[in-house]
This record gives C-alpha cells, structure tokens and sequence, in this order.
C-alpha cells in the first residue's frame, strides 16, 4: 500500500512509526503535485497544511484518493472541501490510535476498511475545533500559563508537578515547545470565540506575539516540529 506525505519537516522514519507494522510504502513530497502525478497513491496525507484556498483547491484535485489534512483548529465546514482531518500535533501519529474526523458517512466507512486493513487503532471524533485530544491539552497549557502568570510556580516546577503528578510524559510548557505555542494559542482563540472561557491567557499571548515577531525579523524559529522532549508513549 503507498501514501503520500506532504511535508517538508518529517522523516521517513517518523512516517514509518505512523503505521509501524502495516508495511507502507511512502512516498514524500514537499509540495501538493499534480493531480494525475502518483496515480498508485491511497490516500494523502498533508502534514504541512494550511486552510488557504489555493492549497485546498490543488489538494482537492487528489480526489477519489483520501486526503488526510493535519487540522487540529479548522473544521471541515470551514475548510470547505470533504477532506478528512487528522490530529496531527507532533507525537500524535506515532500513538497506538489515531484521531480523525470524517466529512461524512461515506468517508467513515473507507476510513474504517482504511485502518481496520493496515491493523491500526483510531477513533473517529466530532467535526469541531480542537477534536478532542488537542482540546484538553491547549485548556491545561492555558491554566498553566495562568499559574505562571499569577507567580504562583516557575515553568520548571509546574512541568516537575504536572510530569510526576499526573505521569504525564511532558510538563505543559515542555508540551508547549514540543507542538509549538502559536498553534495552541490558535486552537484556544477559536474555542475562545465559541466559549469565552478558552480564550488564551494574555502572558501566552505576549509570548506569541514576541515568537512571531522574531520569525519576521529572520531570528532562528524557537520551535520546530517534533521538537526536544521525550516521545509520547501510549497504554
């Protein structure tokens, strides 16, 4: 079976552990071809993806292929094109499940002959901001940055409490780092617009703000995808 990934900042060893044991073929590209280029590909997956009209309508050229887009914060309603959305924030796809949501019935029944082929676990979860795994780690990084905030602890303590007292693998802040704060602080402005109490906190706003005005000013990126930190680990 051959996919195609579209990404510019993942290796082939990190595509092999998204399907450790089903023997995939990748194929990787930096940029979305031509729709009759790669005619023996199953399904895309776009693991650089932006919501731009431009990209959309080059992906949608793929179909009847399945296009699997990394979109966390935008929904398929808004995206406007029945792609299938994946969490996949860094760490995510090397679980033992994975996290999709599906334009519609149809989709879901490919998706499940998909998976249930290649031998691997996934849940299929509501079409809306933030899934659900991604939803519940922006809401604990945000209190944590509150926490800061408000001098209570230090980044440091506050990874220290939450890595030994929760077993988490990684501390909020080292989450933080690890999927990039400016994508958490996009997930939590959209849920913030649905239901005010997700709305970012202002020092993770100040933080942002600064991020990306050192990206303008051509300052090495702070954060990259994957990034320090331990690999997630799953039951």
């Amino acid at each position: 079976m051959t996919f195609a990934a579209i990404t510019g900042c993942i290796s082939k060893k990190e595509l092999d552990a998204f399907f450790p044991d089903a023997g995939v073929d990748w194929i990787t590209l930096q940029r979305v071809p031509a729709a009759d280029a790669y005619p023996g590909v199953t399904a895309w997956f776009d693991l650089d993806y932006t919501n731009e009209r431009q990209r959309n309508e080059a992906l949608s050229r793929l179909f009847p292929a399945l296009v699997i887009v990394d979109a966390v914060t935008p929904t398929i309603g808004e995206i406007g094109y029945p792609f299938v959305r994946l969490n996949g924030w860094p760490g995510w796809p090397e679980l033992a499940v994975h996290e999709l949501a599906a334009p519609d019935e149809a989709t879901a029944q490919r998706i499940t002959a998909l998976y249930t082929q290649l031998g691997h676990a996934f849940r299929l979860v509501p079409d809306t901001p933030g899934m659900i795994s991604p939803r519940i780690l922006a809401t604990i990084i945000n209190e944590a940055w509150y926490t800061w905030e408000e001098k209570v602890s230090t980044k440091e303590e506050i990874d220290t409490a939450m890595r030994l007292g929760t077993n988490y693998p990684l501390g909020p802040f080292e989450w933080g780092e690890r999927i990039g704060l400016d994508r958490i602080f996009q997930l939590l402005s959209s849920l913030g617009t649905i239901e005010p109490r997700y709305a970012p906190c202002e020092a993770m706003r100040t933080e942002v703000a600064a991020q990306r005005t050192e990206g303008a000013a051509g300052s090495a990126p702070r954060l990259r995808r994957g990034g320090a930190g331990r690999r997630l680990q799953s039951d």
